[in-house]
């Protein structure tokens, strides 16, 4: 029986951060996030560390979840957690976990698209943040994913552009270790450039259709940049970093703003929502804002919380599933390539 007073616990396991979270009645209880930090030694996400981290860190995280909501794990309603996509053996930890919690309660089981939570993220009950009118744009920015997705209803979504190669929070990241800075170095990029010349240099934005978007040519113009300038001077890089992050950031920002300009005329949709982990960018956040002032449009920017890979948003999409009586099967399996 779908009761209207509800707790939902939900479950985020698809790359390398271990999360749980509760919400009773679209308000988050608690929101707990695992950071595995073995990773920074490789300079990226090594999967196999990442799927054994998950096995170390479920329960200890689930368990401090329901501790900060206060409340016990019979008073749950439902369990929701990420099905898809990301890495397999991360995404079958926390399917494995889940389903044996689901029947070991006897409440249901609801599988969440990782993507469509990330959207979803904007109906979370926060003063800070507001949620959209339907029907609205969604540009979903993250180190896997670079998307613009038209959203008419809570589960109803078309992808209508995407990147044709590497995703946009890549695009930071590996452009971050070719100066040399630590992984992740996406948001060390965007604290340099807060105090950097944004037209000090120019970086080529590449063409592809209007609403699909690429980055592997940028990443390699900006590795031909470094290295010819350091070649004529070893000392390129610590005397002008501000202004090469700057630079960098304002031509990604700038193409990401020249592709949402792009959806609002194909689709007459002007009120926009972001998310995904570079949503937490400033210059994203500036750029929309001032798209407000200067476009007309709505623009909606979801907690710093909410941007990253966090267990509330599939919290809240558990709950408006729930509320649905939309649940998943017994057979419910990790699909690490779902699409939205």
């Amino acid at each position: 029986m779908i009761q209207k007073n509800n707790y939902i616990l939900g479950i985020e396991s698809s790359c390398d951060d271990t999360a749980a979270a509760v919400i009773h009645n679209g308000k988050v209880l608690s929101n707990v996030v695992a950071t595995q930090k073995i990773h920074e030694e490789y300079g990226g996400v090594v999967p196999e560390l990442a799927s054994r981290a998950h096995q170390q860190n479920i329960v200890p995280v689930v368990q401090l979840a329901l501790r900060k909501a206060n409340i016990d794990k019979k008073q749950l309603n439902a369990i929701a957690f990420t099905s898809g996509p990301g890495l397999m053996g991360s995404l079958l930890v926390g399917t494995s976990f889940s389903k044996s919690l689901a029947i070991g309660l006897d409440i249901p089981l609801i599988d969440v698209n990782h993507m469509q939570a990330h959207i979803l993220a904007h109906f979370i009950k926060e003063e800070e943040q507001t949620a959209p009118n339907f029907p609205f744009l969604a540009l979903t920015i993250s180190g896997g994913h670079t998307q613009i997705v038209t959203v008419s209803d809570y589960f109803k979504m078309e992808v209508i552009g995407q990147t044709i190669d590497d995703a946009v929070g890549e695009a930071f990241d590996k452009s971050a270790k070719t100066l040399g800075l630590p992984y992740p170095g996406g948001p060390l990029i965007d604290t340099y450039a807060q105090k950097g010349n944004p037209k000090a240099f120019k970086f080529p934005k590449p063409k592809v259709s209007p609403l699909d978007f690429s980055f592997s040519g940028l990443k390699t113009s900006f590795l031909y940049f470094i290295q010819k300038n350091v070649a004529l001077n070893p000392q390129f890089i610590s005397e002008n970093i501000e202004d090469i992050c700057a630079s960098l950031q304002f031509t990604i920002v700038d193409y990401l703003m020249d592709k949402l300009k792009n959806a609002v005329k194909h689709t007459g949709i002007k009120e926009i929502a972001i998310g995904g982990g570079v949503s937490a960018n400033s210059g994203i956040r500036k750029a929309l804002k001032e798209a407000e002032t200067k476009y007309g449009w709505k623009t909606h920017i979801p907690k710093f919380e909410y941007c990253t890979d966090n267990a509330a948003m599939i919290a809240i999409v558990g709950e408006l599933k729930y509320k649905q009586g939309i649940f998943a099967e017994s057979n419910v399996s990790a699909n690490p390539r779902l699409k939205i």
